[in-house]
């Protein structure tokens, strides 16, 4: 099975927005939206053939496409994604953040190093991934408390993070693109 290739749409200043299917990608193209195309990679798709000339109809839809529109979030840049257990191990790369070990995202849990019941928030800043022994171990203590340390600070990642975070089939040329955005901060790994 043949896996669907996702677009990469930005705002016409070239920020990432978000992904698009190719189908969504062939509406921006005709309804002219399209402002500039920025990926090598394109998808081609194939429409109904002519009465009159018997020539099927196709559109070529390109892999990264900024659109005409400005992003009404523009100014919130530094907005983060929404906080999802995926979205967290892949940040912390499938691995414990007490004790180092990698998993599998179905034998980690997210903890909150300020617990929340010591006013702690369900926040990227506040969380990491933590394998079961580990989050039981430090229930509802602070690391002080308990002795525990973290082997990274948690960190909120920026729009273009959250876009590789949240797609697993990333075409080279949109990753490339991604990649200039992601801060210097990050500790995510991009190929």
């Amino acid at each position: 099975m043949m896996m669907t290739m996702r677009i990469l749409k930005l705002d016409v200043g070239g920020r990432p927005i978000a992904w698009i299917t190719r189908e969504d990608g062939a509406l921006l193209y005709c309804r002219e939206q399209v402002a500039w195309e920025a990926g090598i990679e394109e998808t081609v798709l194939r429409g109904g053939y002519s009465r009159r000339t018997g020539l099927r109809s196709m559109l070529r839809v390109n892999s990264i496409v900024a659109t005409i529109s400005v992003d009404k979030g523009a100014d919130d840049w530094a907005g983060t994604p929404a906080l999802t257990n995926p979205r967290l191990f892949r940040r912390d790369d499938y691995m414990c953040l007490y004790c180092g070990e990698e998993l599998p995202p179905r034998l980690l849990t997210r903890d909150h190093v300020v617990p929340l019941s010591a006013g702690g928030r369900d926040e990227w800043e506040n969380v990491v991934a933590a394998c079961r022994p580990c989050n039981h171990r430090k229930d509802n203590y602070t690391l002080e408390a308990i002795g525990m340390r973290l082997l990274a600070v948690p960190y909120a990642p920026n729009r273009a993070e959250g876009l590789i975070l949240e797609n697993r089939r990333i075409l080279t040329d949109q990753m490339e693109f991604l990649r200039t955005r992601v801060g210097s901060g990050s500790r995510l790994r991009v190929p």
